[in-house]
């Protein structure tokens, strides 16, 4: 399937996700009460375009610079952090599609090229190889947006090849797969993220491929946008998402202080108080300077891809680690404006409370472990070589 429309731009995709800001914060209630993204939400999401931003053109896709869409993450986040999250799930997995075997592209988009794939990575089930590819079995939890997903889910797990252990990404059928909702969390609840319950279900080889790997046997052959290393491109965008969770609360605590007269103080109007002005600036700088690093090292990135040139290591090694501190980062701008909040931020009708909720459980997320990644950057820097087990697809020296 070839695309044959006009591609719109950035500016206008981006201006379509601000216009929504207003609609979603409407929404963000009942969408945390329901836990999970009604239908008509991820509709519109689909008219905007957004699902196809890191689509492949092939398919109808815009094959467009993944800043795109982190710069839409970044505006839907500040109305809805779990609407925002699943459009980040759900848009990223155009982009695997693209590293896969065309075959896997024409199953899933032949007759609805707006199928949607979630996905669960962490390998809590097993994987076992069988003739013709593997067998996948028991349980992946926290499938964002699975709900949505007609078109299956990729699932990762762990497979002996070659006297080597590799982490695969298998891409699953809907039909092959069970949805258990589980997801009861103190934020984020309106993801949807639910377990998927596996039965001995084949995979075949073409449907697989190790997530990792980034070289020119794994990524010679691919259109430019998918030099891109699969897993900087993820991560980066669940760091736009958090990244618009702070920039909504700093837009929360503005709605609040503006009117607000603090009658017991001798500045009285809050927008004179120096320490609501001070924090305020304080986590604003947080966020920018987190807002800026993502984007400046998606554009690094992709000034090597758009050449059809693959990333270096050391740059590949900087923008993955780099991109993880924004979690930590933007928790502590959005709890710094929230303590100034007192006693107004905590009622459970407050949506500062959820936005804050909403931030402190996306700053878990396993992609922004600051605290492992700043040891592995840290000892790089050093001259310290990379552990045997790394997402850069970097292998060891020969002895």
């Amino acid at each position: 399937m070839t695309a044959t429309h006009t591609l719109p731009t950035e500016a206008e995709l981006v201006q379509r996700a601000q216009d929504m800001i207003p609609w979603l914060r409407e929404k963000a209630d009942a969408v945390e009460q329901a836990r999970m993204v009604p239908a008509d939400t991820i509709q519109a999401f689909k008219d905007a375009g957004f699902f196809k931003i890191l689509q492949p053109k092939r398919w109808g896709g815009y094959e467009m610079n993944p800043n795109v869409l982190n710069k839409v993450l970044m505006e839907l986040a500040r109305g809805c952090p779990s609407s925002a999250w699943n459009v980040m799930v759900l848009g990223v997995h155009p982009f695997e599609v693209g590293l896969l075997d065309t075959r896997c592209g024409d199953e899933l988009w032949s007759q609805d090229n707006t199928a949607l794939v979630s996905s669960s990575y962490a390998p809590f089930g097993t994987v076992t190889v069988v003739d013709g590819g593997y067998e996948l079995n028991g349980e992946w939890l926290t499938s964002s947006g699975c709900d949505h997903a007609a078109g299956g889910a990729f699932l990762g797990g762990r497979v002996q090849e070659n006297g080597e252990m590799v982490f695969r990404s298998f891409w699953v059928q809907r039909a092959d797969f069970e949805i258990v909702d589980d997801w009861f969390v103190v934020g984020l609840a309106g993801t949807g993220s639910k377990k998927l319950v596996i039965n001995k279900v084949f995979v075949p080889t073409y449907r697989s491929h190790v997530i990792g790997a980034y070289g020119e046997e794994s990524h010679g052959h691919v259109n430019d946008l998918y030099k891109m290393p699969f897993f900087y491109v993820f991560y980066a965008a669940v760091s736009s998402v958090i990244i618009g969770m702070a920039r909504g609360m700093v837009d929360l605590y503005i709605d609040h202080m503006v009117p607000r007269q603090n009658i017991n103080q001798a500045v009285g109007a809050a927008v004179q108080d120096p320490f609501i002005k001070g924090r305020l600036g304080e986590a604003y700088a947080k966020i920018l300077g987190s807002t800026a690093r993502v984007l400046q090292n998606t554009d690094e990135a992709w000034s090597y891809a758009s050449q059809g040139k693959l990333v270096p290591l050391d740059t590949r090694i900087r923008h993955f680690a780099t991109n993880q501190f924004t979690g930590g980062e933007c928790f502590e701008a959005a709890h710094m404006v929230f303590k100034k909040t007192s006693t107004r931020g905590v009622w459970l009708n407050s949506p500062m409370q959820r936005q804050m909720r909403d931030i402190l459980v996306g700053a878990n997320h396993i992609t922004q472990n600051q605290d492992n990644i700043g040891d592995l950057l840290g000892g790089h820097l050093l001259g310290n070589p990379l552990p045997a087990a790394n997402p850069f697809g970097a292998k060891p020296a020969a002895k």
